[in-house]
């Protein structure tokens, strides 16, 4: 009742004699609080399991949104990455706005909604969206820089990459941000020493058994994701190599799977329950009228430094 008399503009006690049908109440102060009541919930799409990488971002869209005395109308799981909701969403009804978790439908279904002015935050893009469209990010260039950094502080040089897909966004920024912390020591980068595939465990195993069959292989792997860094140790136990000791791994996300590894793993803290409330906030204020000052809004990353880094094996290791 707060949440409505807040929106309203109208006193706690007012609202409560309006939700209990109360005598006594003028009828365009009842339409007031029952406009706020009945409006339709905001839309929100995360085509992929809720894991806890995307359950940690839906859950606070939905915490935040109560916040806000709005509900959620959650469309969520594989089984709806190939829907045209999007396509749908100006016609609907049932929806006021739209809070998008990486999406994976083309470009031209993200521009034909901007183009009518369709309020919608888009989370963790993985294509650049289209002029005008909010979109909320973690800091994926300089949480990569970082890492890397970290790696090449501990005497790391030859440093083997599993990055995401190549037609994802974060991949460039990912990749770039690990070149810029080479070049800062004068190290160029490998494109031998660089693999790329879904942020899957599997793929750990797969593309980091790649590098470490290199001759010389990397002393350290630095991965697109927790899950693929697991898979990685899965390669090194594989080959008998022994972490931290003859090779370095680190992750991004620092999502459970990162503490529950053996060892336990260095990677990024992407800003997840943040990104989940901004991007609320953002549309919020489009429902509301608001013009935005800034579209794109990238979240501060943080090292996370744990047992499976260490060290540069020395060279007749």
């Amino acid at each position: 009742m707060r949440v409505i008399a807040a929106e309203s503009g109208l006193s706690i006690a007012t609202v409560s004699r309006v939700i209990n049908g109360g005598e006594n109440v003028a009828a365009d102060t009842r339409d007031r609080v029952l406009e706020v009541v009945d409006r339709p919930p905001v839309f929100v799409r995360c085509p992929y399991l809720l894991n806890d990488y995307f359950g940690h971002i839906v859950t606070s869209v939905a915490e935040t949104l109560a916040v806000h005395g709005q509900e959620m109308l959650l469309s969520a799981g594989d089984g709806v990455a190939r829907s045209i909701a999007l396509r749908e969403l100006p016609q609907r009804r049932d929806a006021r706005g739209a809070v998008l978790i990486l999406p994976p439908e083309p470009r031209a279904d993200l521009e034909a909604l901007a183009a009518r002015s369709y309020p919608l935050v888009v989370v963790d893009p993985r294509i650049e969206v289209p002029r005008g469209t909010v979109s909320i990010s973690a800091a994926h260039f300089s949480g990569a820089r970082a890492v890397t950094r970290h790696l090449v502080d501990l005497g790391h040089r030859r440093i083997g990459v599993i990055t995401g897909p190549p037609y994802w966004h974060t991949r460039d920024d990912r990749v770039g941000g690990h070149l810029a912390a080479l070049s800062e020591v004068g190290v160029l980068g490998d494109p031998e020493l660089m693999r790329h595939g879904e942020p899957a465990t599997k793929t750990g195993v797969r593309a980091g058994g790649e590098l470490l069959d290199e001759k010389p292989r990397p002393t350290a792997i630095v991965c697109f994701n927790d899950k693929v860094a697991v898979g990685v140790l899965e390669a090194a136990k594989a080959r008998g190599l022994r972490v931290p000791e003859d090779l370095s791994v680190a992750g991004f996300d620092d999502i459970d799977v990162s503490r529950a590894a053996t060892p336990r793993l260095t990677t990024v803290r992407q800003p997840l329950q943040e990104m989940g409330r901004t991007a609320v906030t953002m549309l919020m204020r489009q429902l509301d009228g608001h013009a935005h000052e800034a579209l794109s809004m990238e979240l501060a990353t943080q090292l996370i430094v744990r047992e499976s880094t260490g060290p540069a094996p020395s060279p007749d290791r």
